[in-house]
């Protein structure tokens, strides 16, 4: 809206976030060094861990890929990645954000497979046992629903990562408050309200958060690119304040 427009209606506009103090807790990253696409050494994990205090986090829940093509990451793989991120962490001096870990779980034949062996998932939230999932961006997983039931039967919470991203959804909206009402809690980047991904990824997640329908917001960070636009960009932006005004369940992780 015009500032013109706003000051004719008796509008204000919403307040840019000092920063993300608000949220606490970022529960989808790739800072663990050497696992994935995201950091590739402990010392470029320590510069983003400090990046992400600057911007007001206090606990990171870090997320590395698994995928059966490309990650085969596992959960001791992960733990120890921790670990040693967690001693490097103590020696630069960042002990006020606590670090704990999870995984980003990508839904192909191999997910399917440990998911049926009864394999150990990374979830995260202590007993409430948040799984974070994705899927192809392009293509609709045929067997989403069984998954997710498989998924909630062995005790598990599933969290679809960043929704909005999907582009097969852009013209199904509709099946997101469905998945919502299945049992699955949707998670949006926060770079999305930026327009980084694309434009549509910017629309399905205001309409997302229009609708109310997000449950927790994540930076998905991989590299200091993420982390300047989300402060340089996501921050000043009118959506975030909308978000920041859900019922985010991220400052209970």
């Amino acid at each position: 809206m015009a500032s013109w427009l706003r000051k004719l209606l008796g509008a204000q506009p919403a307040a840019a976030a000092a920063s993300f103090a608000a949220l606490g807790t970022d529960m989808h990253s790739h800072l663990l060094p050497g696992l994935d696409d995201g950091a590739e050494t402990v010392e470029h994990s320590v510069e983003l861990l400090r990046r992400l205090r600057a911007l007001g986090y206090r606990k990171l829940i870090m997320t590395p890929h698994v995928m059966g093509d490309f990650y085969r990451n596992t959960p001791e793989g992960i733990r120890g990645a921790l670990s040693q991120l967690q001693q490097a962490a103590q020696a630069a001096g960042v002990t006020d954000v606590q670090l704990e870990c999870g995984a980003e779980y990508y839904l192909d034949e191999w997910f399917l497979r440990r998911l049926e062996n009864g394999d150990e998932l990374l979830s995260f939230g202590g007993a409430r046992k948040y799984l974070l999932i994705e899927t192809s961006y392009l293509n609709e997983p045929f067997n989403l629903a069984q998954v997710i039931f498989e998924l909630k039967s062995a005790g598990y919470q599933p969290v679809l990562a960043h929704p909005e991203r999907y582009t097969y959804l852009y013209s199904k909206f509709e099946e997101l408050p469905r998945l919502r009402e299945s049992g699955v809690l949707l998670q949006v980047n926060l770079n999305s309200l930026s327009g980084y991904y694309s434009a549509g990824a910017k629309r399905v997640a205001e309409k997302l958060i229009d609708a109310g329908l997000v449950d927790m917001l994540g930076t998905d960070a991989h590299h200091l690119k993420h982390l300047d636009t989300l402060q340089h960009k996501v921050l000043p932006t009118d959506y975030l304040a909308k978000a920041l005004a859900l019922p985010l369940l991220n400052s209970s992780l």
